[in-house]
């Protein structure tokens, strides 16, 4: 080997990515257990997925404050005692609340697993609502929530969704004061009793497993039909988003920059446009090099970042692009917003500038896909919007094959300015 000679680059793109399968196991009592095995660390992941987001609560943050408190005491254990029989192992139990669902997470060394999955167990199967753990929850909501209301970029994003979907809608709903002074004991316990059953959960796992997991996982969460069976519908709620397009929204007196979003309703995951409004979106503003990063942070040097998300959400997404500017330019910022937006409907994209993209978007792939816990977030993802693996692969090829002409005719259709929520807070 004449080591003077480098190696030859290859480009990301040439790589035949694979999503590597997982395993599926089900017990005894039907709960489906979706596996991804590795042997790199003695470490392992594992994920109770629950319908219990609050597309499915009928009061606000009723969803949440019914995730966060059922690991706060169960009719044998205190919260403390719980927290100090996780922390002793060195673990950790995190649990989160979506639109669409609630989980509940462990993290923890594979040796330990043994004794930590009892614990898990007794949170899901064994919570109990106290008064005054509700109390201080609600309390300590109101405080955080009262110095967010402070921040700008904050506001800006409670009101922006409220534009998009309604305020009512779940994907617009805010948390509030008076939200967290209704919520009541009786409430959470009948949300958790009709979202946390036996026939809505999911087990996704990763790691290094030890080998007597799926034994340890029927004697603790399959051996009964815990909670009974609900059976949830899930409607598609009506979208009713602002009659208004423009928002100017003075919050700080005493601050010296805005919160600027500009932002449109979008199809959701479904649709055929979405996987082509993704590389679209990354040449716009989704990653450091993007169109509104070069003009507005690097040329105008408007703001210290801007970028453009496109949602995930079920029923509906949205592209949101958002950033941080001086009170003073604001508005030049929304305008040269718009300038990008056009030039992208008016000039193709310079097949250089396109092969950037490319290989940046699956170089991302590349990383997300790096490790058990990385790939068993992807088969959640399809498995939960139910989806398989054709729809990753499917948008691994449009990245690959997408053209200058294909961008610029949805460029055309969903770039309009006309169709776009402006939101400035001061």
């Amino acid at each position: 080997m004449n080591r003077s000679i480098p190696p030859a680059i290859k480009d990301a793109v040439e790589f035949d990515l694979k999503l590597k399968p997982y395993e599926k196991f089900t017990l005894d009592n039907g709960i489906p257990v979706y596996v991804v095995k590795s042997d790199e660390q003695e470490t392992l992941q594992l994920e109770l997925v629950f319908p219990a987001g609050t597309w499915y609560e009928n009061q606000s943050m009723l969803a949440l404050a019914t995730n966060f408190l059922m690991k706060t005491g169960t009719s044998k254990h205190t919260a403390l005692e719980i927290n100090e029989s996780i922390e002793y192992y060195g673990a950790y139990l995190n649990r989160n609340t979506f639109h669409e669902n609630a989980t509940y997470t462990l993290h923890c060394l594979t040796k330990h697993f043994g004794e930590l999955l009892p614990v898990l167990s007794e949170v899901i199967l064994d919570p109990v609502f106290r008064e005054e753990e509700l109390s201080v929850y609600a309390q300590n909501q109101k405080q955080k929530l009262a110095v967010n209301l402070q921040k700008c970029d904050f506001v800006a994003n409670r009101y922006i969704d409220q534009y998009l979907f309604g305020e009512f809608h779940p994907y617009g709903r805010v948390s509030t004061m008076m939200g967290y002074d209704a919520l009541q004991t009786e409430a959470l316990e009948g949300f958790y009793k009709k979202h946390y059953t036996y026939n809505n959960c999911k087990i996704f796992v990763a790691g290094n497993l030890p080998e007597n997991m799926i034994p340890l996982l029927n004697q603790f969460l399959g051996s009964s039909k815990w909670n009974g069976e609900s059976h949830l519908q899930r409607l598609d709620l009506p979208i009713q988003p602002a009659e208004e397009k423009k928002f100017r929204i003075f919050n700080d007196e005493n601050g010296v920059q805005g919160a600027v979003r500009v932002a449109r309703p979008f199809p959701n995951r479904y649709h055929p446009d979405f996987p082509k409004m993704l590389v679209l979106n990354t040449i716009l503003g989704g990653y450091f090099g993007s169109r509104l990063m070069s003009n507005i942070r690097e040329e105008k040097g408007y703001t210290y970042g801007i970028y453009s998300q496109l949602y995930n959400f079920r029923q509906v997404s949205a592209i949101n692009i958002q950033t941080e500017a001086g009170r003073d330019v604001c508005e030049s910022t929304i305008e040269e917003i718009y300038k990008e937006l056009q030039t992208l409907q008016n000039v193709a994209v310079p097949q250089e500038e396109l092969d950037l993209v490319r290989n940046y978007m699956i170089g991302s792939i590349l990383g997300d896909l790096d490790g058990a816990f990385q790939i068993i977030q992807r088969w959640k993802n399809l498995i939960l919007n139910d989806l398989d693996e054709n729809y990753f692969y499917n948008n691994i090829q449009t990245i690959k094959t997408i053209t200058a002409d294909e961008l610029q005719h949805v460029a055309k259709q969903y770039f309009t300015p006309a169709d776009f929520f402006e939101l400035v807070v001061i």
